[in-house]
């Protein structure tokens, strides 16, 4: 039965489940949820804690199967986790795991971790009974347009607040532009200034005082700001990108990625296919979808000609190729092409001549 991080604590207060699973990658919400698991475990007596990490393909699965049939000599209960980092059990794990499921004890309580998992884990048997068996949550990344909220429940549990209205989403968004995709890093800065303040409100002053610059991008998320038109955050997310010693040529082929999907898109709008099958025929999903299904209709087919030269000769610079008219820096020229792409992507914005 898959629940809500959100809605774990109200289930683990009620009655625990006989076997809890955790998955994604986002290592703060999964050590938080795995701790609460664990909190309530102990509090209801299983007190006997037993560890298995599953490393390898030969891991001896016949000490996990034993230790939930074997009567505990210290305490009545037992708290077992199983813990499998690649997120592949293997053939002899997916058969352990379902026989695991099948003959789970009323004196024991199982917490498997996981990291993220593609939609063919997801199917799999093995992973079936899990859910079947007991209780999955999924932990998903905080978004950057949910982190300011995210902050202000944070900054709430531990009795601090922002300001109202304006001032107070103007503190929140700088607080979050600070941590965007470091969430450890962005729970180690509310302690500080749980540290630093005492409970109340804060001031934007106090929070730039003390918060650090523990930003972390993600290439691939790049591309979702360019065609949503945030050209503060694109800044931003290249700096920071740089910043980290990023390879000048996965940026660039990220965002020509975005270019020749949108030129094969209105490549198969202009010839007469309706929108929906050419986004799946140019396996275009997810949120990018969204995004195309706004652009597309507005994109003029002498810009995208302009981008899929600009992308070329950016194409160059990335691998020391120089070009008269472009700056001779790489990252100086994907920030162009970059700004190239949000204007011909953003149809409310000036109409200004592109520059290839």
């Amino acid at each position: 039965m898959q629940i809500r991080a959100d809605a774990l604590a109200q289930q683990l207060s009620k009655a625990l489940r006989p076997i809890y699973t955790v998955y994604g990658d986002e290592a703060l919400l999964a050590q938080e949820a795995a701790d609460a698991i664990r909190a309530a475990a102990r509090a209801q007596g299983y007190g006997e804690r037993k560890v298995f990490t599953v490393a390898g393909a030969y891991f001896d699965w016949g000490p996990v199967l034993g230790a939930a049939q074997a009567m505990s000599l210290f305490a009545e209960r037992q708290f077992i986790e199983i813990r499998i980092p690649s997120g592949k059990p293997g053939k002899d794990g997916s058969e352990a795991l379902q026989r695991y499921c099948e003959h789970l004890p009323e004196d024991v309580v199982t917490l498997v971790t996981l990291p993220r998992l593609d939609k063919t884990q997801l199917n799999s048997a093995w992973f079936l009974a899990l859910d079947g068996a007991g209780a999955t949550l999924r932990v998903d990344p905080v978004e950057r347009r949910a982190l300011p909220q995210w902050i202000a429940q944070r900054l709430l549990a531990q009795g601090q607040r922002v300001a109202e209205g304006e001032e107070g989403q103007r503190t929140l968004a700088f607080f979050a532009d600070r941590v965007e995709g470091n969430l450890l890093a962005a729970h180690q800065e509310l302690q500080k200034l749980a540290l630093l303040h005492p409970q109340g409100e804060l001031s934007l002053a106090q929070i730039e005082a003390a918060v650090l610059n523990v930003a972390r991008y993600d290439v691939f998320k790049l591309s979702e700001s360019v065609l949503g038109g945030q050209v503060a955050r694109v800044l931003r997310m290249l700096d920071g990108l740089e910043a980290e010693g990023e390879a000048a040529v996965l940026v660039h082929w990220a965002l020509a990625e975005d270019i020749r999907a949108l030129k094969r898109v209105r490549d198969a709008v202009d010839g007469g296919k309706p929108l929906p099958m050419a986004l799946r025929e140019a396996r275009v999903w997810g949120p990018k979808e969204r995004l195309f299904e706004r652009i597309v209709p507005g994109l003029h087919a002498a810009d995208l000609t302009r981008l899929v030269q600009a992308a070329q000769v950016c194409d160059g610079l990335v691998k020391g190729l120089r070009h008269p008219d472009w700056p001779s820096e790489p990252w100086a020229g994907l920030r162009r092409l970059a700004l190239m792409l949000v204007q011909a992507t953003a149809p409310r914005a000036p109409r200004l001549a592109l520059q290839g």
